[in-house]
């Protein structure tokens, strides 16, 4: 658990430098895109919903969500933690939080995701958080599903 208080927040003119300045480490790079490419795909689908992800004053990562309730379809598009900030149990609390927010909204039963398998510490991620895989792919990313 940790020390910080972790909560999702949005995005303003004031806050979006800070959160275009957060990066994963280098190894990390080719596994994910850029806070820069995940707002600016999320402003131009009708699906999407981003947070900050802040401990306590500090944004220390972002999270992006596909939700397509007329189907219903919920899928954790995006979610990274800046390199400084990981392993201080930061994303495990933020994806609670997803988790939460998910299963408050209607006809959620599932909650997928998709990441590429030699991401080693995503991979690890997952099985923490329960996910599994569904034995899908898209393109070189695994599915990976969560019962809700």
């Amino acid at each position: 658990m940790p020390k910080a208080k972790i909560s999702l927040q949005e995005i303003t003119e004031d806050t979006l430098s800070e959160i275009l300045n957060l990066e994963v480490t280098e190894q990390q790079k080719r596994f994910i895109a850029s806070n820069e490419k995940s707002i600016a795909q999320a402003h131009f689908s009708n699906y999407s919903w981003f947070r900050a992800i802040y401990a306590d004053n500090t944004p220390v990562g972002f999270v992006m969500l596909y939700l397509e309730p007329e189907k219903p379809v919920y899928e954790i598009w995006r979610f990274m933690i800046d390199e400084k900030h990981q392993r201080k149990g930061y994303g495990k609390e933020a994806m609670k939080q997803c988790i939460d927010f998910v299963k408050s909204l209607p006809y959620s039963q599932e909650l997928f995701l998709s990441m590429v398998p030699e991401n080693g510490t995503a991979a690890a991620f997952c099985n923490s958080m329960n996910f599994i895989y569904t034995g899908e792919w898209h393109g070189n990313e695994k599915i990976m599903k969560l019962e809700l």
